[in-house]
């Protein structure tokens, strides 16, 4: 881990599942339910920031879809995994006979209460650090995908920063016997040629075209508008 607890409690607490405190005589022990908690709104608030940081040109609705795909079991559980935690956890007889050290919706609960005790224990801006560097590159991949998959709505998001001027498309292009059709798109704003694309589909055509556009938006950081 990129952090150093000051509390170990708190990081022992973090890995103590509700089925081992219930099997403990003493009363005093307690499981992770409360850090998993906490830790869900530290994380929820550290990617939601960083998103709306990083990523200016997508209105609140995409922010809360990327922001789900990022927060949610399966990601978490990876990220888990990532740093053993399943082999750290303490759990009750039931739990470990049943293979809870390797069930993804246990271990992602605990990587919660992780960031939970890094927060008590050192504040938000440690639980932040901890987040951003531990989940950088989960962020990325989820923001490629997110775009691929419909670079017309993302593109048409970009363009809606700049200008009230709807996108068009066009098809410049269509080849080859019906069975295997070939289409050439440009997709164009106030006449100018943003991007072309092709593809066996009039729509993968255009998506072609608008991820071409879409790429030449990250690399100026501008569009022609």
């Amino acid at each position: 881990m990129n952090y150093k607890f000051k509390n170990e409690e708190l990081f022992e607490n973090a890995l103590r599942h509700s089925s081992y405190a219930h099997e403990c005589k003493n009363t005093r022990i307690t499981s992770n339910e409360r850090l998993e908690f906490l830790g869900d709104a530290v994380l929820e608030l550290a990617i939601s920031s960083y998103i709306y940081n990083k990523y200016p040109e997508l209105p609140e609705g995409e922010l809360t879809k990327l922001r789900a795909s990022i927060v949610c079991e399966e990601t978490l559980a990876k990220q888990a995994k990532k740093l053993d935690l399943g082999s750290m956890l303490k759990l009750g007889k039931g739990e470990e006979n049943t293979g809870g050290r390797n069930r993804d919706s246990l271990i992602a609960d605990a990587y919660e209460s992780v960031i939970g005790a890094i927060f008590l224990d050192g504040g938000f801006h440690e639980a932040e650090k901890f987040i951003l560097e531990e989940m950088n590159d989960a962020i990325n991949e989820h923001r490629q995908s997110f775009k691929k998959y419909d670079c017309k709505t993302y593109l048409q998001e970009v363009i809606q920063r700049f200008s009230k001027e709807p996108l068009h498309y066009e098809i410049v292009e269509e080849s080859g016997p019906a069975h295997e059709k070939k289409f050439i798109v440009e997709v164009r704003h106030k006449g100018e040629v943003l991007g072309r694309g092709t593809g066996k589909s009039k729509k993968e055509a255009e998506q072609n075209a608008a991820s071409i556009a879409v790429k030449k938006y990250e690399v100026e950081k501008k569009l022609p508008v």
